[in-house]
C-alpha cells in the first residue's frame, strides 16, 4: 500500500510540474511582434509538422527557458499562419532570423541549426 501511495504521489507531482512549466507564449507558433523591443531576438519560422522544424522544437523550447529575460526566442508556425511567410520573406522552412537589440536584422539561416550554433550567434550579438 505504501508503494502504491508513493507511486501515485510521484505521478501527481510529475503531472503538476509539467502543467506549471507551460511554454512561453513567444514559442506558441502564433504571430508575434518581432523583433522584441530593446532585446536581441531570434525568430524561428517553421511549422510543427515539417521534419527539420520538429527537430528544432526542443531546441527552441530549451533556448526560450535559458535565455528568458536576456534574449527573445520566438517561434512562428507558418502552416497555421501562412501570411507570415510573405511578411518575413521566407523561402524555406525552417528559417531563423536574428535581430540585434536595435531591431536590425543581422543574420538569416535556412534549415536546421544546432543549439550550439544559435548560442554562438546570440553570444556574438552580445547576449550573456
Amino acid at each position: 500500500m505504501k508503494i502504491l501511495r508513493l507511486l501515485l504521489t510521484i505521478a501527481f507531482l510529475a503531472t503538476a510540474s509539467q502543467a506549471l512549466a507551460a511554454p512561453s507564449p513567444l514559442i506558441s507558433g502564433d504571430p508575434q511582434e518581432v523583433p522584441l523591443k530593446g532585446m536581441v531576438t531570434m525568430v524561428d519560422i517553421g511549422a510543427k509538422a515539417c521534419l527539420p522544424c520538429k527537430m528544432m522544437i526542443p531546441i527552441i523550447e530549451s533556448l526560450s527557458e535559458e535565455y528568458e529575460g536576456r534574449a527573445g526566442i520566438v517561434f512562428i508556425d507558418v502552416w497555421k499562419n501562412p501570411n507570415e511567410t510573405e511578411k518575413f520573406g521566407v523561402r524555406v522552412i525552417p528559417t531563423q532570423i536574428f535581430y540585434d537589440k536595435d531591431g536590425k536584422e543581422v543574420m538569416r539561416h535556412e534549415g536546421y541549426i544546432s543549439k550550439e550554433d544559435i548560442i554562438k550567434i546570440l553570444t556574438k550579438l552580445g547576449v550573456e
